[in-house]
């Protein structure tokens, strides 16, 4: 009541600019504390008292839409706007840049476009020159609601009108170049950063560090963090997590060496992403280098860090060490005892996941997705149906959890490995979803493993319509025909892969020497085999392996040529190049790791575990589906893969 007084007595005051001042300030101080406090209904009625509308400051109007913005309150900065609209003495407020740009942030945050937009284009015309700032809220508004390309068109068209643009108005457009990969543009405003008087800033320079990093133009990447006047780690750190996201591990770790030898230290972050590296690569060394410094920091790490430590000797095979890190953790979440239960699974312990689960269960912790993909994953790739059909039916009994797409593809991969193909069929027709393309492709290799040509025919015949462009699909294919000899068949495969311009996917195997990565591509390394080391290796090993039974099998081959050129083949395979490359540059008795971009074929797992026996050398191989651990002559997989 007494603010209502107040007001209605101020209104009707005729006074000196001097004292209308002072009798404005109590109004707009209440008015902007009601606003900080969040009490919008109260500052909005007395924003829209028809008398008082010349009396309040902008300010006001400005503190009371900051709030609506931090509140996402739609309502009461929509009312406002109306009311401005209708009344003809505060109109002109709407053109005001500090207020448009508060309405077209608040529209837009709500998620409301076109509001924004209208408030964007309201009375534009007759602002004469309308600042970088009101461009800039449009082309945010449209961006941060994924309309990138209506983003740019507003930057634009800021051009058009020649309204001097900024570092601020460059990062944001920047960033929508970015967003829709468009390069040719984000070279455009590349240019004219260079061109205008303005120092890029930070901002800039990391907006263009993206740009070219998501562009995969890597040359320009380096460039651009060549002549930055700064580089502090939040920089470091968008680089190694740009190179990372782009699957460009090589040039990630390079990165990271250049943060180490620049003395630059490193933040958590730098770590986190440096791990997730390491174990794409399977580079455990640096990892461990990782490792020391976490160990050697004053502070202690987060769990975001524990957890990427955990995953990256999961990852390289290390489940001792990850053991090890999981017992030292001294607070642990879901995703640090699923990396656990995963590094066993992937590793063949199926029986050591099991017992992590129980223990996981018994700590009080709820399984949740990611658990029971593990666990139904690990058991398809041990042959343990019993155990893993209980675990899939347990998912809705007993831990409420419906079974996703995910799922049920490892419940049709763990019958169709078996031989069960009919039961996986069952589960396919009955599935409450439709099939995707790795429940078919998981039956397509079921029919691979066990001989159902017409089967696989149908499946395939699928799998080319819902993924007509995946290699992987018409390579098993052909190879089902290759084994049932049907070699006609495995000619049209490959023409029809030829019409549809599609590229079998090149076998690739690496390894980690000292602080350097090795890469092998299958057929290739000719200055390497025709080296004398290797022909002095090789010959000993094929003679060693022979006098204990091994002989080649040719049968993964999907050329129809005769067999001595198929031997040949084989022994041109990647992970074979990286076995003898291993034996040759590293000390005796140390265990070799090597990562493959495929598969493991039948032979070269054959040939692994008599290398393992003949060499007295521990071979961890891990390939697109797990690890395979060969010692004296045996693998971890019992040969079941």
């Amino acid at each position: 009541m007494a603010i209502s007084c107040l007001c209605l007595s101020t209104a009707n005051l005729t006074v000196n600019p001097i004292n209308k001042h002072h009798i404005q300030s109590p109004l707009n101080s209440t008015l902007k504390s009601l606003s900080k406090s969040g009490k919008l209904d109260e500052a909005l009625t007395l924003l829209l008292q028809p008398h008082l509308s010349k009396t309040h400051n902008l300010d006001s109007y400005a503190t009371f839409l900051h709030t609506c913005i931090s509140r996402k309150s739609i309502h009461h900065g929509r009312t406002l706007y109306l009311h401005l609209l209708e009344s003809k003495d505060a109109e002109n407020l709407l053109k005001n840049p500090i207020l448009k740009s508060k309405f077209i942030t608040l529209f837009s945050a709500c998620g409301r476009l076109d509001e924004a937009n209208r408030a964007f284009r309201h009375g534009i015309e007759d602002m004469g020159y309308v600042p970088e700032s009101v461009f800039v809220a449009m082309v945010i508004g449209f961006s941060k609601n994924g309309k990138f390309r209506e983003a740019l068109l507003v930057y634009c068209d800021m051009l058009s009108l020649g309204v001097e643009t900024g570092n601020f108005a460059f990062s944001v457009a920047l960033k929508a170049c970015s967003s829709v990969l468009n390069l040719r543009i984000g070279k455009a405003v590349h240019a004219q950063i260079l061109k205008n008087g303005e120092e890029p800033d930070q901002v800039v320079y990391n907006a263009l560090l993206k740009l070219y990093t998501e562009c995969g133009s890597f040359e320009d990447v380096a460039k651009v963090f060549d002549v930055m006047p700064e580089r502090n780690i939040a920089t470091w750190n968008s680089l190694l997590s740009c190179f990372v996201k782009k699957d460009k591990v090589f040039e990630s770790l390079e990165t990271f060496r250049k943060m180490q030898r620049g003395k630059l230290g490193f933040s958590w972050v730098s770590l986190t992403t440096i791990l997730a590296a390491c174990a794409r690569l399977t580079a455990l060394y640096i990892g461990k280098e990782v490792h020391g410094q976490i160990v050697k920091s004053t502070e202690c790490p987060d769990i975001l860090v524990q957890n990427s430590l955990l995953d990256m000797y999961a990852k390289c095979g290390m489940t001792e060490y990850c053991r090890e890190v999981f017992k030292g953790m001294k607070s642990k979440d879901i995703t640090s005892w699923n990396t656990m239960i995963n590094c066993y699974a992937i590793n063949g312990f199926m029986e050591e996941a099991m017992e992590t689960f129980e223990e996981m269960i018994k700590a009080g912790y709820k399984a949740d997705e990611v658990t029971f993909i593990s666990l139904l994953s690990g058991c398809s790739h041990t042959g343990m149906v019993s155990e893993g059909q209980t675990l899939f039916n347990k998912m809705r009994s007993v831990f409420r959890i419906n079974p996703n797409l995910e799922h049920y593809a490892c419940l049709v991969d763990l019958l169709g490995r078996t031989g069960r193909v009919e039961d996986a069929l069952e589960v396919v027709k009955k599935m409450p979803m439709k099939p995707s393309g790795s429940i078919w492709g998981s039956l397509l290799n079921s029919c691979r493993l066990h001989g159902y040509v017409l089967l696989a025919e149908a499946i395939a015949k699928k799998l080319f319509e819902i993924e007509p462009t995946n290699p992987g699909n018409y390579v098993m294919l052909s190879n089902i025909y290759a084994n049932a000899g049907m070699w006609d068949e495995v000619k049209l495969i490959r023409e029809l892969m030829e019409k549809r311009g599609i590229k079998k996917q090149a076998g690739c195997s690496w390894l980690q020497i000292k602080d350097r990565i090795h890469n092998f591509v299958a057929g290739g390394g000719f200055e390497f085999r025709n080296s004398n080391e290797y022909r002095r290796v090789w010959d000993e090993l094929s003679k060693e392996m022979e006098r204990l039974g091994y002989k080649p099998d040719t049968g993964d081959v999907l050329h129809d040529i005769d067999e001595a050129m198929k031997v040949e083949w084989v022994c041109g395979h990647s992970e074979r190049l990286a076995t003898v490359f291993a034996l040759i540059h590293t000390g005796y008795g140390l265990p070799i790791r090597i990562t493959k971009n495929l598969r493991v074929c039948g032979d070269c797992h054959t040939w692994m575990k008599y290398v393992s026996e003949v060499s007295r050398r521990k071979i961890i191989v891990r390939d697109t589906n797990r690890f395979h651990h060969f010692e004296k002559g045996k693998c971890s997989c019992n040969d079941f893969w």
